[in-house]
Parts: C-alpha cells; sequence; structure tokens
C-alpha cells in the first residue's frame, strides 16, 4: 500500500469509515435487494423471525374472529324485518327476508321505552362511576399501606372473594339483608318501626343496584392498581420523607401520579362501557320495581328482541348502542391524550 493512501490524522480515518459506499447502497446476501430500508427489518425477513410466536397466536385469533367479529354480519338485520322462521336455516332466513331499510331506526328514536332505557342506562352510569370507581383505589392505597405481609394477604382475599359470586347470590344475600322480610326489616319490626322496602323501591333501586356493584366488584379492582403501585420506587417515597413530607403528602405528590395513567386508562374503558351496566344484575331484579325504573339498553334488547321475538328492531337498538359507545371511547381516548396520558392507543 503506498504511503498516499493511508490516512495521516485520526479524524481523516473517522470520515474514511462513515464514507458510504458509492454503489448505491448495501446489498443482500447474494447481491440482490437489500433486507433492510431505514433500519427497518422486511416483511419476509419479519415473518421468519417471529412465525412460532405467530403459529402461537393463531387459535386466539381465529376464536376471536369466529366469536366476536364473525357475528357483526348479523347487524344486517337492523335493516330487514327479520323473520327466523322463513326456514330452518337463519342464513337462508336472512337472505330470504323482506328489506325495510331504516324504518326499524325511525320506530326507536319514536318509541318512549327507548329513550327511557337509555336515560337509566346514563344514570346509573353516572352513579357507578361516582360512587364506584374511587373505591378501588381507596382500597389499593389502604391495602398498600398496610406493612405485615399476613394482613396484606387476609385483606386481599377478603375483598376479592365476593367477585366470585354469581349475581343470583349477591342479590339473595341482599335480599336476605335489605329485603321486606329481610334481617334489618325484621330487627326494625322488633322495635316498633316500620321495615325496609329497597329492594322493591323504584327510587332506591339505581342506589341498590351501585351498592351491589361495590361489594362484588370493588375488590377485584384494586388488582390493577395494586400492580401500578408495586412499580412505584421506593426510592421517591425516600426523598420525599428527607424533604419533609408526611404521609399524606407522599400519598399525594407521589402515590397519586404514579397511579394517574393507569386510572386515565381504565377511565376509557369505563366510558365505552357506558351503556353496559349489567345484564344479569338488573334482569334479575326488574320484575320487583318495574321497567320503569330498571329498563336499560340491554334489558330494552332482550326485551324485544328474545321475549317479543322483534329481532330487527332489537338488533337497530343494538346497533345504536355500539356506535355511541365508540364514539364515547373516542372521545374519552381524545380527552386522556389532552391530559398527557396515553389512553387506550397513542396519538
Amino acid at each position: 500500500m503506498s504511503h498516499s493512501t493511508v490516512p495521516r490524522t485520526r479524524a481523516e480515518a473517522d470520515a474514511t469509515k462513515k464514507t458510504p459506499v458509492a454503489s448505491g447502497g448495501a446489498t443482500g446476501p447474494r447481491g440482490g435487494r437489500p433486507h433492510t430500508h431505514a433500519g427497518k427489518l422486511s416483511l419476509r425477513l419479519r415473518y421468519r423471525r417471529d412465525r412460532v410466536l405467530l403459529l402461537m397466536t393463531l387459535p386466539a385469533v381465529l376464536l376471536v374472529l369466529l366469536f366476536n367479529y364473525l357475528p357483526i354480519l348479523g347487524n344486517v338485520v337492523a335493516f330487514q324485518e327479520y323473520d327466523p322462521y322463513i326456514s330452518d336455516n337463519g342464513i337462508v332466513s336472512i337472505l330470504h327476508s323482506p328489506w325495510v331499510g331504516l324504518d326499524n331506526f325511525q320506530r326507536i328514536f319514536e318509541d318512549s321505552a327507548f329513550w327511557n332505557s337509555v336515560r337509566n342506562t346514563l344514570v346509573l352510569f353516572v352513579l357507578q362511576l361516582v360512587l364506584y370507581f374511587p373505591i378501588p383505589i381507596g382500597l389499593a392505597l389502604l391495602i398498600n399501606s398496610v406493612v405485615r405481609p399476613r394482613v396484606r394477604a387476609i385483606s386481599q382475599a377478603i375483598l376479592y372473594l365476593p367477585h366470585f359470586f354469581s349475581w343470583v347470590l349477591v342479590i339473595a344475600v341482599f335480599q336476605q339483608i335489605f329485603g321486606g322480610a329481610g334481617l334489618l326489616s325484621q330487627l326494625l319490626r322488633d322495635h316498633g318501626y316500620d321495615g325496609l322496602t329497597l329492594m322493591t323501591d323504584p327510587d332506591t333501586f339505581k342506589f341498590l343496584v351501585t351498592a351491589q356493584s361495590v361489594w362484588k366488584d370493588a375488590g377485584w379492582g384494586i388488582i390493577v392498581f395494586l400492580a401500578a403501585l408495586a412499580s412505584v420506587s421506593p426510592d421517591l417515597y425516600e426523598a420525599a420523607a428527607m424533604d419533609g413530607a408526611n404521609r399524606w403528602r407522599r400519598m399525594w405528590h407521589v402515590t397519586l401520579p404514579a397511579l394517574r395513567p393507569v386510572i386515565a386508562l381504565l377511565l376509557v374503558l369505563r366510558v365505552g362501557d357506558a351503556l353496559t351496566v349489567g345484564f344479569e344484575q338488573i334482569l334479575l331484579q326488574r320484575g320487583a320495581v318495574g321497567p320503569g325504573a330498571a329498563e336499560v339498553l340491554d334489558t330494552f334488547v332482550w326485551w324485544n328482541g328474545v321475549r317479543n321475538q322483534d329481532f330487527g328492531f332489537a338488533a337497530a337498538a343494538g346497533l345504536v348502542k355500539g356506535v355511541i359507545s365508540l364514539g364515547l371511547v373516542l372521545i374519552a381516548n381524545k380527552v386522556a391524550h389532552l391530559m398527557g396520558e396515553q389512553g387506550v392507543y397513542k396519538k
């Protein structure tokens, strides 16, 4: 090698290493097209790398497609006067049912029972959001402050237990305590007072349903918040304590900011589930207080579709509910982005 080709300084050597190849870019192992572009693997290489993971997820994807997405095609009956008895095969019945256009949707918007179910659904959602949602956060903070592991484990087990009860059992327990012949009613009568009518009172039914939801699912809801609290670095608490922050200040300035992303995500999901407030729970108690107080969108769809067999009308109501729920999710996610949180998906 001649002396003129050797770099005289270290800077020239570095510049020589960074000089791109003049032939137009890197090629594959056989001189073909490059495997990467701007630092990204090609689709074929990514498939070869992840094919085992794709095969593992394939059964779950097929189940989701079969039970979650394929039934969406049945929403076409919302635009038909669907009659399942035209043929023994449901698909053939859909093909032969007459089209009615938007008549089912017009019937929905003119039906006072539909608007009553919407009002009851929204009232229950607001009550459960205000009274139910903060309780798992408070329970998680309370359990997280317990020092003894044995006490924490016992407390979590007691709080989790009602989640595994069926709604039939939960309502039976409330009936035995708050019903007209329940424990509290008998105790009041023994002391000369009137008995309770909470289980059959339309005015207090929404608060009763919220109390049942809190008793059953609040303990289970703290799992997510306890997991978020476990990820908080103890160094933050030590630094706050060294700066003179007491327990309440540490909770306000360290614990709650750590929970804010989780709270924002769960709020978005909760808003998306706003129009689903517990079908089985309310259906079991619908007869006791009447449809005026207990009719929600899910029971409205069930009553018209299954009991009255007006399938097109019920499908239209369910489709309206799905569109509204999707809009609520998008709005809530946008609010989460404005708050600086990720929400369900990134910007």
